[in-house]
């Protein structure tokens, strides 16, 4: 096969991966797909063309190749700064693993690994758009002095936070604002208010001053993304991360103290489920963070 032939066929693969990436990106179709088997295909594509000397090479080509697609999402408005961050550290390696699988084939090139690749894409597609997501659940605690019937006020129902949301929630991500109830017991609706929007809530469990746990009947935009041209509405904002139930406790401890215990139970619609996770529950920590310390505050101030 000449140069040119060799050329003209990485240059098409090319293309027809990120263009693969950019249709599946749009749908919403946000996977093993996407995240790892386009990758891996792009990087052993820049392996076959280059044909390096060494496994190091073929790593270091592979890792070119990841990053530069992402770089590619952004130019192309298709995502946002963030996201792209938390892309990085998936997608990165799995480019590095393509181009390993393809340096390590037989010297006829890509072909057996490529085509096992081929032959993977359609069975990862069909997970991606058929995987149901699992719940997961995030508990936080924190101590506030002051007994729970006082604390248990100001969980209900809280005023605007005056602090500033911490360099987490600064990248534009949904953080709590205030929290407004109407009426009270079970069945009660319950209205958190976000920086994106207003989440609904209705009271299943109203064990006062001990339990309340609330379902969540709608859950407003994840984020604001910011990309290369301004502000972005990529798929992934709506639908993608789900709240589905809240929960606080409260713990009474001695001195008159209270343990309060934050739990929070979520979807999100993103694969590899066990890596975005690790995000999403980073994020969680963050926001109960940021509520569990304005209870205490109002509470230990006697409000």
């Amino acid at each position: 096969m000449s140069a040119a032939t060799r050329f003209s066929l990485v240059i098409a693969g090319f293309v027809l991966v990120f263009a693969a990436s950019l249709t599946l990106a749009s749908r919403g179709v946000y996977g093993w797909t996407l995240f790892a088997m386009l990758p891996m295909s792009a990087g052993a594509l820049g392996v076959w063309f280059m044909k390096p000397e060494s496994a190091g090479r073929a790593i270091g080509i592979g890792a070119a190749i990841g990053a530069i697609g992402c770089v590619l999402f952004l130019v192309a408005g298709a995502e946002g700064l963030v996201c792209m961050a938390m892309a990085l550290p998936i997608v990165v390696p799995l480019s590095v693993i393509g181009s390993l699988l393809a340096y390590w084939s037989s010297s006829s090139g890509i072909g057996t690994h490529g085509a096992a690749m081929c032959l993977l894409l359609p069975a990862s597609f069909m997970f991606d758009t058929h995987a149901t997501p699992p719940v997961y659940s995030v508990k936080t605690s924190i101590v506030v002095n002051a007994p729970a019937e006082r604390v248990w006020s100001n969980v209900v129902a809280f005023p605007a936070i005056p602090d500033e949301p911490d360099w987490v929630l600064r990248t534009g991500l949904a953080y709590p604002i205030a929290t407004r109830l109407s009426g009270s017991g079970v069945g009660a609706p319950r209205r958190c208010d976000l920086s994106t929007g207003t989440v609904e809530e209705r009271v299943v469990i109203w064990d006062e001053p001990n339990v309340l746990r609330f379902e969540v009947t709608s859950t407003p935009p994840s984020m604001r993304e910011l990309g290369l041209y301004g502000r972005i509405q990529p798929r992934h904002l709506n639908g993608y991360y789900v709240s589905r139930e809240g929960e606080f406790e409260l713990t009474p401890l001695s001195s008159g103290r209270t343990l309060v215990t934050g739990t929070s139970w979520y979807q999100h619609g993103m694969w590899p489920a066990e890596y975005w996770r690790q995000w999403s529950d980073l994020v969680v920590h963050h926001i109960h963070r940021r509520v569990l310390e304005h209870i205490r505050d109002l509470s230990q101030a006697g409000k």
